[in-house]
């Protein structure tokens, strides 16, 4: 084995600390350069610089991840929920709303009818009792004619003298010929032609084949 001389040896110990001092020195420098320029920059902005030395870079905004895309939509689904039941809650009310406006328009619909019913009976009734009266008119008319017919010409005259002329004609109508006739010669003349005018008028209102 070869013996390195102490000569060599020595001056590598020795480099070393001086390139420690070097690099320490220009560090030193290089603060001290950095001081003198903040310094003749004034305090305020020393102080800016300060700040900004200390103050860690803006981040830049972070792209949307999985869940916030997971919450943004949860949030939208809730939402149509909501409208999706406000909406059903509004056809809800409406379709209550109609059906009340239907058993109020059956209630209406069932009274006009009852009503309808009860005037078709009055009707009913009515016509029933017109026809009665028609038909005791009708035989009252009938035995007057019958006693006309039983009178003397004489006394029927002496009554229909006193009748309108218009009733007269009616009852002159529903005698025979030959009674009426007799009636009729026993009348002023006057009155009897009045009567004649009236009963010839009535006829010539019947149609004719």
């Amino acid at each position: 084995m070869a013996i390195i001389p102490r000569a060599v040896r020595k001056p590598r110990a020795r480099v070393l600390p001086v390139l420690i001092t070097f690099f320490m020195l220009g560090a030193t420098l290089r603060v001290i350069t950095g001081l003198d320029a903040a310094l003749a920059q004034g305090p305020d902005e020393t102080a800016h610089v300060a700040t900004a030395a200390l103050q860690p870079a803006a981040a830049d905004p972070l792209p949307a991840t999985a869940d916030s895309i997971a919450f943004s939509s949860t949030q939208e689904a809730a939402q149509i929920l909501v409208d999706i039941r406000q909406r059903e809650r509004r056809l809800q009310d409406h379709e209550t709303s109609l059906n009340e406006r239907e058993v109020l328009i059956a209630a209406a619909q069932a009274r006009l009818q009852e009503q309808v019913d009860a005037l078709t009976a009055a009707e009913r009734e009515l016509a029933a009792t017109m026809a009665l009266a028609d038909r005791a008119a009708e035989e009252d008319l009938g035995r007057l004619v019958s006693v006309f017919q039983a009178m003397g010409s004489e006394e029927a005259a002496a009554v229909f003298s006193e009748m309108a002329p218009e009733f007269a004609a009616g009852f002159l109508a529903r005698l025979a010929p030959e009674s009426a006739a007799a009636i009729l010669s026993g009348l002023e003349p006057r009155q009897a032609y009045a009567l004649s005018a009236i009963l010839a008028g009535r006829n010539a209102l019947v149609p004719r084949d």
